[in-house]
């Protein structure tokens, strides 16, 4: 009998331990750096939204350049080795920006700090999109049977929100007391603890896939098979209308969660009246509503199925972002928060058999890799559209409709509660049918699925989220990833 501790397995037990110490020491980081460039570096300056907003835009950045190709060479190589090897990459770059930032902040100028940390962000996401990957694949082949699965994403979804619980309260009064340094020091600790966590994982050997779809299996070191591989993943995922019907709409969503985690420390601080040394309790507010979304998604799913669940999800949630646009109290903003987070988890837990039962064992990095870049930009370009928007064009609109009043911030994130408005309609509209899609469509295949040889089931959530709302959108493993 397997110990009580045991989490469907003694090795998943062990990725999942340095994936939750990892991850709360990405949210510590994440908070910092938000805080950091907010208060300290681009303090009192009219172009603090746009510096903050250039975290994300660093970090989304590696994401669409690196993230499509990492799924050809996460394909082929060893797993376990490639986790390895950018826990030790992205622990080193933490390092290093810890024992910069002991500088003090005016040795340098205002510029050279920002391209530190944009630098610093970019090659930590970097390197994320060959983790990612890998992880999914390792649990994809450590977790077999549907039950089991689920039960993996759903403890990895709520490892995920405990980490925000924990995270941003602990960030802050380090920043405010230790100083940035201390903060990050923590992070890089926390790498060190996930790489010795995936040594101890015994990963049997995987079959020899064809590398390049073609059936061919040609050498991994031909840019020519690089090429191949990439188009092949391409034409795997574009002839899938259920796949690209989910991109579209999860595009569309980013847009309305990427301003909200650009501006959301901003809006906070000016139109809740938070503290800024207060503002881990925002990501703690997203936290208790992730873990409240993850425990309530198998039974919303099981009632009315994912198909439906994953629209009225982005309906409900754009709603509640409107509603928190109007807060002005700390402690409605804080209510809302947590509703808000709810409908989210639970979509990530409906889209995750409806979005990779199409991915076959040789596609699943790639797969991966179509889907993170694409969000992922539609965030950026929210994140640097916000930031823009509310740093010049919209710097001191006041206006009134019908008696209520709208300053810059808050109508920038009542905008992103409609995109997300949006995006459910059209997910509403634009899914297959229920008894296709929701169980996997006839053979184990979403429908609309016109490639053959889909797989028999659903695999693991995604380490990307349709509406990903975390103090992040800096790095998390999986930003950092």
């Amino acid at each position: 009998m397997a110990p009580r501790l045991t989490l469907i397995s003694p090795d998943f037990t062990r990725l999942w331990f340095g994936q939750a110490v990892s991850s709360i020491g990405d949210m510590v980081f994440s908070t910092t750096l938000m805080l950091w460039v907010a208060t300290v570096l681009a303090k009192d300056e009219s172009w603090a939204p746009a510096a903050v907003s250039g975290v994300l835009v660093a970090g989304g950045t590696a994401v669409l350049v690196v993230g499509p190709i990492a799924g050809v060479f996460v394909d082929r190589w060893d797993k376990r080795r490639t986790m390895l090897g950018t826990e030790v990459l992205r622990g080193g770059l933490v390092a290093l920006l810890a024992v910069v930032s002991f500088l003090p902040a005016d040795a340098l100028p205002a510029g050279v700090w920002l391209t530190l940390v944009y630098g610093t962000v970019l090659l930590l996401h970097a390197a994320a999109r060959f983790f990612a990957p890998a992880r999914f694949t390792i649990i994809a082949d450590l977790v077999t049977g549907d039950a089991d699965r689920a039960r993996a994403a759903g403890i990895t979804q709520a490892t995920s929100q405990t980490a925000l619980i924990v995270g941003p309260p602990l960030a802050a009064p380090l920043f405010f007391t230790l100083g940035v340094q201390w903060a990050m020091l923590f992070n890089a600790l926390s790498y060190l603890v996930s790489y010795v966590a995936i040594a101890s994982v015994r990963v049997a050997p995987a079959e020899k896939a064809p590398v390049d779809g073609s059936g061919t299996g040609k050498a991994a070191g031909h840019r020519s098979g690089v090429l191949r591989e990439f188009v092949a993943g391409l034409r795997f995922f574009g002839r899938s209308k259920f796949l690209v019907a989910l991109l579209v709409f999860a595009v569309i969503g980013q847009f309305g969660v990427g301003a909200l985690n650009t501006l959301n420390i901003f809006f906070t601080t000016e139109n809740l009246g938070m503290s800024a040394k207060l503002f881990g309790y925002v990501g703690m507010a997203i936290g208790v509503g992730g873990i409240v979304g993850a425990l309530c998604a198998g039974r919303v799913v099981q009632w009315i199925g994912a198909r439906r669940t994953t629209w009225v999800s982005l309906l409900v949630s754009g709603a509640l972002l409107v509603a928190y646009s109007r807060q002005t109290g700390f402690v409605g903003g804080i209510v809302l928060l947590v509703l808000f987070t709810i409908p989210l988890t639970v979509l990530n837990t409906a889209m995750a058999p409806l979005l990779l039962s199409a991915a076959s064992a040789e596609y699943r990095g790639r797969v991966i890799a179509v889907f993170q870049p694409m969000t992922q930009l539609a965030a950026m370009v929210a994140a640097a559209l916000s930031g823009w928007l509310a740093g010049t064009l919209l710097r001191d609109f006041d206006g009134s409709v019908a008696g209520l009043r709208f300053g810059p911030i808050d109508t920038i994130i009542a905008v992103a509660g409609l995109c997300i408005l949006l995006s459910g309609l059209y997910a509403r509209g634009a899914l297959p049918d229920p008894g296709t899609a929701e169980d996997g469509g006839p053979g184990g295949g979403p429908a609309g699925e016109e490639t053959p040889g889909a797989p028999a089931g659903p695999a693991e959530a995604p380490a990307t989220r349709a509406a990903a709302v975390r103090g992040t959108a800096p790095p998390r493993r999986g930003s950092t990833e």
